[in-house]
């Protein structure tokens, strides 16, 4: 499959929104199954923009949380969007969305984790502070109860040290009355 080059280079500061997004999979263990979460994170704010769940980990799962954030954010062009080597990322429908809507494809090093680390992050906040501390009933009760953590909590609530103790909302609402 093909790979992109690492345009990222472990530089997770961001200017301005919509200049560098990082995104992601984790897997959540739902009784006897797995849930798999895609995520694409704004590095800007470090909020989630784009998100979608699914029980398979397949190409149409990350192309569905690229959508949801081309759409949250009004499908801005130019953007570098950073993700791992995985199978999703390489295939042909990711890359043919990334070229429709002009976007900037990027990818850690081979076997290099800390290449993705602020999507990691993420993915470390959410499972210590929610998913480990609630035993899902089922797929649906873990989607509402993560669907509360990104939306409700994390993007508007959860305060950052990086962003100086406001949520990801908050900063980007603060940086746009700067700007204006």
């Amino acid at each position: 499959l093909p790979t992109a080059p690492n345009l990222l280079n472990q530089c997770f500061d961001a200017d301005a929104p919509n200049t560098k997004w990082v995104a992601d999979i984790t897997y959540i263990r739902v009784k006897q199954q797995w849930l798999y979460l895609a995520v694409v994170v704004d590095l800007y704010s470090r909020r989630v923009i784009g998100w979608a769940f699914g029980v398979r980990i397949n190409a149409r799962l990350v192309c569905d949380a690229l959508k949801a954030a081309l759409f949250k954010r009004g499908y801005p062009s130019g953007v570098i969007v950073h993700t791992d080597r995985g199978s999703q990322y390489c295939s042909q429908v990711y890359q043919r969305l990334i070229k429709a809507y002009d976007l900037k494809c990027s990818m850690s090093g081979k076997g290099n984790c800390y290449d993705n680390a602020a999507c990691e992050s993420f993915f470390h906040t959410l499972k210590v502070e929610h998913v480990y501390r609630i035993a899902f009933e089922s797929m649906e009760h873990a989607r509402r109860e993560i669907f509360w953590f990104i939306e409700a909590y994390y993007n508007f609530k959860r305060k950052h040290s990086k962003l100086g103790y406001q949520s990801p909302v908050k900063f980007e609402s603060a940086a746009s009355k700067i700007a204006a």
